[in-house]
């Protein structure tokens, strides 16, 4: 599932999926006046990765010195007594966020290709020397071949020649020798080169459910479990909102490809919590750069 365009005038945005992770912060444990070390957050770290809770997101406040954890509306009482269990002595690390949302990845509708069984926007577009390609979430090109532009299948773009999901997520399409030169644009903004994220950066995101949208990065190097053993890591959080078909679509700050969308809950009324995957991390990966 997911939908059309490929233009010249803007990049195509993902539709993917869409996992749940939001805010209503409850704060337990430590404050920011006592803060761990940094061992001590990522024995925390370590400790909620081998609890295994489905719907839980983690990622280090270095300004706080806690770990915040993100529970969604399946993890239990005994699950974040397991996860607290699991970390021992260091459970006064753990900052227990709540969330109403349900983390999961949603296929959803949005400018698109399709391929065999769902359909996908796109985020960045990027280049080899000549050959062009684009760079979308992982999920969404993990057991992809060809796309197209139409749901009958009858115009291609190209075909998936790289793809990373779980661990990371980002893919890469290779598009066809018949296809025109790609725009190196995000709708009328140009992208001409890439960076990491940091705490505090002014981001927008395009998504092909609900446009443009902006906001701040809250917190690097997160850790999202999806559940199922789709457990991706160094996630970008931040405050823009995303919905349902927005996974994939391109994060930006200025004329910089900062990242490409991979899940989050709320939504674009009342705000939510969104990951992404660093884009940096993805370009080098496949040796490819934006233009």
């Amino acid at each position: 599932m997911r939908i059309k365009s490929i233009t010249r005038t803007r990049l195509l945005a993902v539709a993917a999926g869409l996992a749940a992770v939001a805010g209503l912060a409850a704060p337990t444990a430590a404050s920011a006046d006592s803060g761990f070390s940094a061992a001590r957050l990522a024995a925390a770290g370590a400790s909620v990765q081998r609890a295994d809770v489905a719907g839980t997101a983690w990622y280090t406040d270095p300004a706080a010195g806690t770990l915040v954890v993100t529970a969604d509306s399946t993890v239990s009482a005994a699950d974040i007594a397991r996860i607290r269990s699991e970390a021992g002595a260091d459970a006064g690390a753990l900052r227990i966020e709540r969330t109403p949302g349900k983390l999961r990845k949603l296929i959803s509708g949005g400018d698109a290709i399709y391929t065999s069984g769902w359909r996908c926007s796109l985020g960045f577009n990027v280049r080899s020397g000549n050959t062009y390609y684009v760079l979308t979430a992982g999920h969404c090109t993990d057991g992809a071949g060809t796309w197209w532009t139409n749901s009958s299948h009858t115009t291609t773009v190209g075909s998936t020649v790289g793809s990373s999901f779980p661990t990371n997520d980002y893919g890469l399409i290779k598009y066809a020798s018949s296809s025109p030169v790609p725009p190196g644009t995000v709708g009328s903004q140009d992208i001409t080169s890439a960076a990491n994220a940091t705490v505090g950066m002014s981001v927008t995101r395009r998504g092909s459910t609900t446009g443009t949208h902006g906001g701040s990065v809250t917190g690097l190097n997160a850790t999202v479990n999806y559940g199922g053993g789709d457990i991706v890591y160094g996630m970008i959080r931040t405050n823009v909102c995303a919905e349902p078909g927005d996974s994939g679509g391109p994060l930006y700050s200025g004329t910089r490809a900062i990242g490409l969308t991979s899940g989050g809950s709320g939504d674009c009324t009342s705000g939510g919590t969104t990951f992404f995957q660093p884009a940096v991390e993805a370009l080098n990966a496949y040796g490819v750069s934006v233009y």
